[in-house]
């Protein structure tokens, strides 16, 4: 049994997240953490960070308070309808979530609303603030989506590409029997995969269905694009920079598909 946190932000309830999280016990039966992040604390935290104020959000009004506890009620309910074993912290910060995510398998977002109502702008500070340093891989799911039937490996030659594609495995062995793919993507048709030889005797050791892919565009302008063809998918991808899963949204070539809500994205780093 795996443990799963499923993080809200409190006034926003994701059914993608949910359901997502209730296939994987179908599968294999987990224990779901549902955390709800209270959203005006969280948001001072990011405005006030090295600090340089930001605009004042004022305290979660009573109104809201109830809001979150409908969704606590509502998570519970579907929980117990579906039969999977649970656990709700509220009022958490993002120290707290975190600390938690050591003690956890993997930590599902609704990449959509989770935190909306604070502008697409700065959404992406938003999660890039709940990813920092978050101890587990991180899975965004958009709020519809086809439940994976194939799976696109994000493969650069990094260490974090590496690590992801070994984890997703770790963690989802039924699913990384689908159809996989695994993606080099470089405008330079003479540049091959890195490491080809060792990549390919490890990945296949864990994906019984598995067909290596030389994409020759620049990952950082189309793969977006190529990506948004694929369906059924889920990619799987590393973080793709040094200060851990923050550079994902400045830097890697998965921040449009995270932001344009196409596919799941499952995110792993070192």
């Amino acid at each position: 049994m795996k443990k799963i946190i499923l993080a809200f932000d409190g006034v926003h309830f994701s059914e993608g997240a949910f359901e997502f999280a209730r296939r994987l016990n179908e599968q294999e039966p987990i224990l779901l953490t549902g955390i709800f992040l209270p959203q005006a604390e969280l948001a001072n935290l990011w405005s006030y960070a090295d600090g340089v104020a930001g605009p004042f959000i004022p305290l979660i009004e009573s109104s809201e308070s109830e809001i979150v506890q409908q969704n606590i009620d509502r998570f519970e309910k579907l929980c117990q309808r579906h039969g999977i074993d649970y656990r709700t912290h509220k009022d958490f910060v993002i120290p707290e979530l975190r600390k938690e995510s050591l003690y956890a398998d993997l930590l599902i977002l609704g990449s959509e609303v989770f935190y909306e109502n604070m502008g697409t702008v700065v959404l992406n500070d938003y999660l890039r603030e709940a990813l920092h340093d978050v101890k587990c891989p991180v899975l965004l799911v958009p709020e519809k989506f086809d439940f994976p039937e194939s799976i696109i490996l994000a493969y650069d030659g990094s260490d974090e590409s590496v690590m992801a594609i070994k984890q997703f495995s770790y963690l989802f062995p039924a699913l990384a029997s689908k159809k996989t793919l695994l993606v080099y993507a470089n405008d330079d048709a003479s540049e091959d995969f890195p490491d080809k030889i060792q990549i390919e005797e490890l990945a296949a050791r864990h994906y019984s269905d598995l067909t290596l892919f030389k994409l020759n565009i620049n990952p950082r302008k189309y793969f977006g694009d190529w990506v948004s063809e694929k369906k059924s998918a889920i990619l799987v991808s590393g973080s793709f920079g040094r200060s851990g899963l923050s550079q994902l949204f400045r830097k890697s070539f998965v921040k449009d598909v995270i932001a344009d809500h196409r596919l799941p994205v499952f995110i792993a780093h070192k």
